[in-house]
């Protein structure tokens, strides 16, 4: 099992990924690489799961790869979009309550 097995999947995530993602971090040449490296680490994942265990997953923040086991000999393959704003406030510990000032 090699990148190539999965090519029509990668090539679905190229065009999704270059007319849908806004993505501050990642051409969409950066995009290709990063996506290459992943599916690299869920075939290693999926080839080195333990008894019982059906998926390989690699993940970064802005992209999930799982493969995952079928009745077939090739696995399905899923490449997710994590959704992610670099605009997004940190949630506080539930120890800290948010202070609100009064006008």
């Amino acid at each position: 099992m090699t990148i190539d097995t999965f090519k029509r999947e990668i090539t679905a995530a190229m065009k999704a990924y270059e007319k849908y993602i806004i993505c501050v971090d990642k051409t969409p040449d950066d995009f290709e690489i990063s996506l290459q490296s992943l599916i690299k680490k869920a075939i290693t994942a999926y080839e080195n799961r333990t008894a019982g265990m059906r998926h390989g997953i690699a993940l970064d923040k802005f992209v999930t790869v799982i493969l995952s086991q079928s009745d077939e000999e090739r696995p399905m393959c899923g490449i997710y979009f994590n959704l992610h704003s670099p605009y997004q406030k940190n949630a506080l510990p539930k120890t800290v309550k948010e202070l609100k000032i009064k006008n």
